[in-house]
């Protein structure tokens, strides 16, 4: 059974973020240029004056998170962040969207235009102090996850619709070109954010189904998860056991009271990866 794990409605919710070290979700309201968290019960934010959209885990207290213009170290208890790398900064076109640490410790994250400029974006690795391009041409970055054993990459331009896989080598770089890993042209939906488990199945978030679908490591459906909001946007797995599935979703061109919410489904059959820690 699906619960809202936080009512406050996110024009554009994104980049869910479980912390292993603080037991506690991140995740970002793109539009509304927020942070957003919870600790003991009561709801957190932190405005920003650009788009901000995914993070990593540094530490206890710090986060590497992506905005509009670079990659940042932000400090959890105060508030502050430090620029680490641009990012298009000077391209007044992108920002950054989808995102997420891999298990060499580098950060992939993925830009795309502020107005759906077909073409606009990109996907980048930060490595060990280098931001190296890997793809251009993107319209919408997003499904950014990865293997368990580190040896393959995820992600989408959203209106091919189509999930690639990635293969890497022994530092997380790309080998070779990526494949076709599921095409979801035939089923008429649209690949947004995504995570993969400890058995290696991807948990792919879909743009106005209500759900997240999972993939076997063969590409097969194996089964859904649905949710009140239409929009889902990206999940996450968190929870002392890493049982449980977050999601976040959109209200954005939308009416109703389940939109925008932040939610979560416990299995009891499922368990995530721990997010990976990003050695800067």
């Amino acid at each position: 059974m699906t619960t809202v794990f936080d009512r406050r409605a996110c024009t554009l919710g994104e980049g869910p973020l479980w912390h292993p070290e603080r037991q506690q979700l991140f995740w970002f309201d793109i539009l509304g240029r927020k942070l957003m968290s919870r600790a003991g019960g009561k709801p957190l934010e932190w405005q920003f004056d650009e788009y901000v959209s995914a993070a990593g885990w540094v530490d206890q207290d710090t986060l590497l998170m992506a905005s509009e213009s670079g990659l940042y170290r932000f400090d959890i208890a105060t508030g502050e962040r430090d620029l680490v790398v641009a990012l298009e900064a000077d391209n007044l076109v992108t920002r950054s969207n989808d995102g997420r640490a891999d298990p060499q410790g580098g950060f992939w994250i993925g830009t795309m235009g502020i107005n759906l400029e077909p073409g606009a974006g990109a996907i980048y690795r930060y490595y060990r102090g280098e931001l190296r391009k890997l793809y251009g041409d993107i319209s919408i970055s997003n499904a950014i996850c990865f293997a368990p054993s580190g040896d393959t990459a995820y992600f989408c331009d959203t209106p091919t619709r189509q999930i690639m896989a990635q293969k890497l080598d022994a530092e997380g770089w790309p080998v070779g070109q990526p494949t076709v890993f599921v095409d979801l042209n035939e089923a008429d939906v649209n690949p947004d954010g995504a995570v993969v488990d400890e058995g290696g199945n991807l948990w792919n978030a879909q743009w106005g189904a209500n759900r997240v679908a999972c993939y076997g490591t063969d590409g097969t459906l194996k089964q859904t998860v649905s949710f009140a909001a239409e929009q889902i946007s990206c999940p996450a797995f968190g929870g002392a056991d890493l049982k449980t599935l977050f999601a976040t979703s959109a209200a954005d061109g939308l009416d109703g009271e389940a939109e925008g919410r932040t939610y979560s489904y416990t299995f009891t059959d499922v368990t995530g990866q721990a997010e990976h820690r990003v050695i800067l």
